[in-house]
C-alpha cells in the first residue's frame, strides 16, 4: 500500500512525462491523468494511468480520492488559442481541480503558473524582481495564469488548502535563444522544484518563481529556495551556443519578462 498518493494532471505532457519519472519513488503512487494516450505502465512502475479530462468533474472527484497532493499541470500551455478557450480550460478547469480537492479532503496543490503571469514586468533595470510582483500579464494565457493564481489564494483563504503557485520560466532540455538565458527551467531543476513542493511542510498559499539558478535571472529564487528547492543548473553553460533571440531587434519585447507574448498582434481580439 502506498504511503503517498500524488495526481498528476497534464500527465502526457512535457514536463507530466519527466515527473512521472522523476517523482516516482518507493511509497508513492502516482495518478497519471491526462485525456492524450500515455505509455503502459512498465514492469514495477508504482503508478495509475487514467485517461480522463480535469474539466469532468465526476472523474477528477474520483481521482482525487485519497490523495495527498494534485499536481495541476493540464490546461492550455502557450499563446495562440481564443479567449473562451482559455477560460474554460485554463481558468474553469482550475476552479474544478480546486473544488475536487476541496471535496476530497486533499491538503495541497501544486499549480503550474507560468512567468507570463507577470510578462510586462521589465527585465532591463538591474533590479531582482521580488517573489510576489503584482501581476502583469502578457496575453490572455498570461491573463487564464492570474486568474488561476486567484482562485488557488481564495482556496487557500476560504477552505485552508496549501496551494503553491510556480511561475515556470522556460522549460526545455537546453536554452535555445538568449532571451532563455534569463529564466531557463532544466529538466533536472524543473524536477527538484516539483519535488520540493511536494514535500516542503504546511506552506500556506506561495508564489514561487521557477527557473534554474541562471546567472543572468532576474528575479527572486528567495520562496523557492525557502520550500527546500536548490536549482544546481545555469543556463549560461550555453551561452555561446544559442542563437539570437527571434526578439532581439524589437527593443519593448526584448526588455520585457514575456517577449514576444507582449506583442500588440500576439493574441486574437475576442470574438
Amino acid at each position: 500500500m502506498a504511503d503517498q498518493k500524488i495526481l498528476i494532471t497534464g500527465s502526457a505532457g512535457n514536463i507530466g512525462t519527466l515527473l512521472r519519472r522523476s517523482l516516482a519513488q518507493p511509497g508513492r503512487l502516482l495518478r497519471l491523468l491526462d485525456v492524450a494516450k500515455q505509455p503502459a505502465l512498465e514492469s514495477g512502475e508504482n503508478a495509475e494511468l487514467i485517461v480522463a479530462s480535469f474539466l469532468d468533474r465526476s472523474a477528477l472527484e474520483e481521482a482525487c480520492r485519497d490523495v495527498n497532493a494534485v499536481i495541476h499541470l493540464g490546461g492550455i500551455a502557450a499563446g495562440g488559442s481564443t479567449w473562451d478557450e482559455y477560460l474554460e480550460v485554463n481558468v474553469t478547469g482550475t476552479l474544478i481541480i480546486l473544488e475536487a480537492a476541496r471535496k476530497a479532503g486533499v491538503p495541497r496543490v501544486i499549480y503550474a503558473s507560468s512567468h507570463h503571469a507577470a510578462g510586462f514586468l521589465p527585465n532591463n533595470t538591474g533590479a531582482t524582481i521580488p517573489d510576489y510582483a503584482f501581476p502583469r500579464p502578457d496575453s490572455f494565457y498570461g491573463v487564464s495564469k492570474v486568474a488561476s493564481e486567484s482562485l488557488c489564494s481564495l482556496y487557500h483563504d476560504r477552505h485552508g488548502l496549501d496551494v503553491i503557485c510556480l511561475r515556470i520560466g522556460s522549460y526545455r532540455e537546453r536554452p535555445t535563444n538568449q532571451r532563455v538565458l534569463w529564466n531557463w527551467l532544466s529538466p533536472g531543476d524543473c524536477a527538484r522544484l516539483f519535488e520540493a513542493a511536494i514535500t516542503t511542510p504546511s506552506p500556506g498559499f506561495r508564489v514561487v518563481w521557477g527557473i534554474s539558478a541562471n546567472t543572468r535571472a532576474v528575479v527572486s529564487l528567495d520562496e523557492a529556495m525557502s520550500i527546500g528547492y536548490a536549482p544546481k543548473d545555469n543556463a549560461e553553460k550555453y551561452a555561446d551556443d544559442v542563437a539570437p533571440t527571434l526578439d532581439s531587434d524589437d527593443p519593448p519585447a526584448r526588455d520585457l519578462l514575456g517577449g514576444p507574448f507582449t506583442a500588440t498582434t500576439f493574441d486574437a481580439p475576442p470574438s
